[in-house]
């Protein structure tokens, strides 16, 4: 069956739930115009600095003495990514960046016998009980939606569009979610900060080789993925993990912003799960604090809409969408990622402490309108200097 006739087949009833909304000038996304890929091929993007950017993360960066921007922050920063780096660079001799701009390749077979499964709603629970003891902090279930495959993937030898197909015949996807450190995420921007993506890159990549293999010794498909093949924020919020954020990023009830997600394509017989409405879109609709931080100002201040930035923005899909060319250009200026719309967001918070948990009751009530008064009057979170992180080490 050729993707177009299965994007037909899709149950688009779960558009609503999900609060997704597609014109008909929709379009598979292409990856060869995502701003990390275009930044080896498209002039208008790469540049010096760029790729100081990405040989920062092999070698010290000089010139910075900042603090979160010192020897020790490139260092710990550089550690943190070294396992996810080393997955990647498995099959770099082909071209395929593996969880980054290819999925990943099992070393594993698959079992000659199937597991049966009797009970698959009572299966369902042990597999994502699984999950969370190989480290997941989220997992969540949603059928396939080729609308968000990419159309084609990148060959980073050449840097050229190619086929994207899956190698198999899936029809679920497990969406696994990783919670990053708040003590690092609260440095943003630094050198320091991007430890706490790094170490979650590096974690998701063991946790996916682990399930994908625990899957197919049960004697079904899976094939993991992470940053690749697909556009990962609709298919967490498909699986119900949270609702999409002003800053483009997922606000989940138990972490707010700070996750990272990772995805296993699987024809293993799983319960799926429903997307989820708390209230935080329409929260988003009234906060702009992301937007009122970001120092290259690329985020949007108004409402969702379908256009198109530039070409690395999806066509046909209303959100808010940010100009990547401004975003990536702050990020090569500092040698390293900022995520600063993610510390101010006010969902940035401990959902497990009593003053979290109040928070996300009251912001996701009728009494969100008190708390949107109060988060202005408030003004933004402070920044956790990068030498007082590094005191509460000593």
């Amino acid at each position: 069956m050729d993707r177009e006739t299965q994007i037909k087949k899709i149950d688009l009833s779960l558009d609503k739930e999900a609060g997704f909304e597609l014109s008909q000038d929709f379009e598979r996304f292409n990856q060869i115009n995502d701003i990390f890929s275009r930044a080896f091929w498209d002039e208008t993007v790469r540049n010096e600095s760029s790729d100081a950017f990405f040989e920062s993360h092999r070698v010290q960066p000089t010139g910075k003495r900042a603090p979160g921007f010192r020897q020790k922050d490139f260092a710990l920063r550089n550690a943190a990514w070294a396992l996810s780096d080393t997955f990647s660079n498995r099959g770099a001799d082909q071209g395929n960046r593996e969880g980054f701009q290819s999925w990943m390749e099992n070393d594993s077979l698959v079992a000659k016998e199937k597991l049966a499964i009797d009970d698959i709603e009572n299966f369902t629970k042990e597999f994502k009980r699984i999950a969370k003891l190989f480290g997941a902090d989220l997992v969540g279930i949603t059928p396939i939606d080729n609308r968000w495959h990419y159309s084609k993937k990148v060959n980073t030898i050449e840097f050229k569009a190619v086929n994207n197909e899956l190698p198999g015949n899936f029809s679920n996807v497990i969406v696994m979610g990783h919670a990053m450190d708040k003590g690092l995420v609260d440095t943003y921007p630094s050198a320091l900060a991007s430890s706490a993506t790094g170490f979650e890159y590096s974690k998701e990549a063991a946790i996916v080789t682990q399930m994908t293999t625990y899957i197919r010794s049960l004697g079904y498909e899976a094939l993991g993925s992470m940053n690749d093949t697909t556009l990962v924020i609709p298919y967490a919020i498909q699986a119900g993990l949270g609702e999409y954020g002003r800053h483009q990023m997922v606000i989940t009830p138990e972490f707010g912003p700070r996750v990272r997600f990772s995805k296993i394509f699987t024809n293993l017989s799983l319960t799926t799960d429903k997307p989820m409405q708390y209230g935080i879109t329409k929260y988003c609709n009234k906060c702009t604090k992301c937007a009122d931080a970001c120092p290259p100002k690329a985020l949007p201040k108004g409402p969702p809409n379908y256009e198109v930035i530039n070409k690395s923005t999806i066509k046909g899909v209303k959100k808010w969408s940010a100009d990547c060319e401004k975003c990536f250009g702050y990020w090569t200026k500092l040698r390293t990622d900022c995520a600063i719309c993610m510390r101010v967001c006010p969902f940035n918070r401990d959902f497990r402490t009593l003053g979290g948990q109040v928070f996300w009751m009251l912001a996701t009530s009728f009494l969100q309108p008190i708390v949107l008064w109060w988060e202005k009057k408030r003004g933004l979170a402070k920044r956790i200097k990068p030498d007082t992180w590094w005191k509460l080490q000593q």
